[in-house]
């Protein structure tokens, strides 16, 4: 079982993102997605910037895949969208139906977490397309993966994500730009002030949401690092962990521990909670409230 670290969801300064990649560059991972997935006024890194730090993970040993939008909303969106995919070296994830038709039987793709994939159907059509992996859309419980694995085609991987605060929605509108009472074309790059999204509350003061630009995230981490071994046993081949500000290597080295057999998955657990700032959540993987988790106490501490 492969380990692959997301794309970078939220806005930081391009210093920082440099930094972090020539870190991950030596953690236990094997596959590395980059690129914007949320926001295209986040110009800071450029395509030719992404694909230098792509030459760089690739020189390391790590498998490399550009990431597109999930949203696309003008011309020159779609003009930067076939520079992705014409890219002529690396896999490209699709994040939108747009991706999948400028890649179907030119380039390989990973069909992405926001494509909707629920049905043997719609597996065999993305295979078809020239998918060579998919991703469990996040709110599908650990039995309709089993379904669909039963169903999916011959040379199809599969990868599901398990950490990081879940992309639940995309929206025209910009809730970062919104809160600071400014338009969204003239937003000031308000969301680099959240480095892992803006957090929102009830009225009863419990973490509910987290904003990021036009994105939608829980509140709530997503720590399936207990479920690694039913992963397994149900035939995942990936396992993504998303990129959070602080504290992202010891969260790559504890997965590894567990998938290698050097840790015990609630051992593995307890030390991922300690590592996020608030709440982590399961209760998807479970069939239940996204929000809630299942099983032994595991409850995260603010950093």
């Amino acid at each position: 079982m492969k380990f692959s670290l997301g794309p970078v969801l939220y806005f930081w300064p391009k210093n920082e993102v440099l930094d972090f990649y020539r870190q991950v560059a030596d953690w236990p991972l094997d596959i590395v997605y980059l690129g914007e997935t949320v926001c295209a006024k986040r110009r800071l890194m450029r395509l030719g910037d992404w694909l230098e730090v792509a030459t760089q993970l690739t020189a390391a040993g790590k498998e490399v895949v550009l990431s597109s939008l999930v949203l696309l909303e003008a011309d020159s969106e779609l003009k930067a969208l076939r520079q992705i995919v014409d890219n002529g070296h690396y896999a490209v994830e699709a994040n939108d139906m747009a991706a999948v038709q400028l890649a179907a039987g030119r380039v390989p793709y990973v069909a992405g977490p926001q494509l909707n994939i629920y049905n043997g159907e719609t597996l065999a059509l993305h295979h078809d397309l020239g998918a060579s992996r998919w991703v469990l859309p996040v709110e599908l419980p650990h039995t309709t993966l089993a379904d669909l694995q039963d169903q999916r085609p011959v040379g199809l991987e599969t990868e599901v994500f398990a950490f990081g605060r879940l992309p639940l929605a995309f929206s025209a509108r910009c809730f970062t730009a919104r809160t600071h009472n400014l338009p969204k074309d003239d937003c000031q790059f308000r969301c680099v002030d959240y480095p892992d999204g803006m957090l929102l509350k009830t009225q009863d003061q419990r973490q509910f949401l987290a904003m990021n630009g036009i994105q939608t995230l829980s509140a709530a981490t997503s720590n399936l690092i207990g479920a690694l071994p039913d992963m397994a046993a149900l035939g995942v081949d990936v396992v993504r962990l998303s990129p959070q500000s602080r504290h992202m290597a010891q969260i790559v080295e504890t997965f590894a521990a567990v998938r290698d057999g050097s840790l015990e998955p609630l051992a593995g657990q307890t030390q991922v909670a300690t590592l996020v700032s608030g709440e982590v959540c399961n209760g998807y993987w479970h069939g239940e409230a996204g929000m809630d988790w299942h099983g032994a106490s595991a409850q995260g501490r603010r950093l």
